[in-house]
């Protein structure tokens, strides 16, 4: 049988996205945030991880070997050679979003390669989900090509589509729609305009998610993108639904790892 450690000791939590990687150390009983890492992830998964590992574990003034047990998540978790044991990135954003807001019964989470609509209980486990990996449209892939195509930075773009009205994009595929925006620009579409249908349509795409998990108050922002205001203002209004971001959003998904990092060892659950 397992034996359980101090539920004092240190604990972290690696999320290494397609996009970002993120690592949080926590004190295992208090669950306090000693320290956080957010990395662009790179060609390497594995090498980003122990980069942005040890970058938290520095903040938090303290080394590896005073960690009780690491949790890791996101795509490239199974690249990372000192974890105890890997959750998927689902039950890792439900678990942060509800630690940080205990009120959370939906997560939106707007990641690099995929889209996530979770529902949440009221201890943060969750309930269901649906994905979109299927298509790069409704992504911050999607995002980033058309940033691309506005000569923008994903900041300057939230900024623009406040400022802009949108117009429906006809195009379904992502391909197809920045052709169609390619050409909107050659008839002289403002910019501010293009951004504002470009991140409309993406917001419709999460819309269009949640036939299955409908979207309820308590509504969590997770991602890379939540970290601009503008995204979360652009989706209230799309989604009918006040969209709060979370307070720690780029990192929500490590710091659900830490958080369960830290319940293994209070109840002495082997690595696996």
């Amino acid at each position: 049988m397992p034996v359980a450690r101090p539920a004092a000791a240190l604990v972290a939590g690696v999320d290494v996205g397609s996009t970002a990687a993120k690592a949080v150390v926590l004190h295992g009983a208090s669950r306090a945030v000693l320290g956080v890492a957010v990395t662009p992830t790179g060609w390497n998964p594995r090498e980003t991880g122990q980069a942005v590992l040890h970058a938290a574990l520095r903040e938090a003034g303290t080394g590896l070997d005073a960690v009780a047990r690491v949790v890791g998540t996101g795509y490239g978790r199974i690249s990372l050679p000192f974890l105890h044991r890997t959750v998927t990135e689902i039950t890792c954003h439900a678990r942060g979003a509800h630690h940080l807001a205990p009120d959370t019964r939906t997560v939106l989470d707007v990641g690099g390669q995929d889209s996530k609509v979770v529902a949440v209980d009221e201890r943060g486990n969750v309930r269901d989900f649906v994905m979109n990996d299927k298509c790069a449209a409704g992504t911050g892939r999607f995002l980033q090509v058309m940033t691309g195509v506005l000569d923008m930075t994903l900041d300057e773009l939230g900024d623009a589509a406040l400022r802009g009205t949108p117009m429906p994009l006809n195009s379904m595929c992502a391909v197809f729609a920045e052709t169609e925006v390619i050409g909107l620009i050659a008839q002289g579409v403002s910019k501010d305009d293009l951004a504002a249908s470009i991140v409309a349509s993406v917001a419709r795409r999460l819309k269009a998610l949640t036939g299955r998990v409908p979207l309820v108050p308590g509504c969590a922002f997770t991602g890379g993108l939540a970290t601009n205001p503008a995204f979360a203002r652009i989706f209230s209004e799309t989604l009918g639904l006040a969209v709060t971001v979370s307070r720690m959003p780029q990192a929500t998904g490590a710091l659900g790892a830490a958080l369960i990092a830290a319940q293994d060892i209070t109840h002495g659950v082997a690595a696996g």
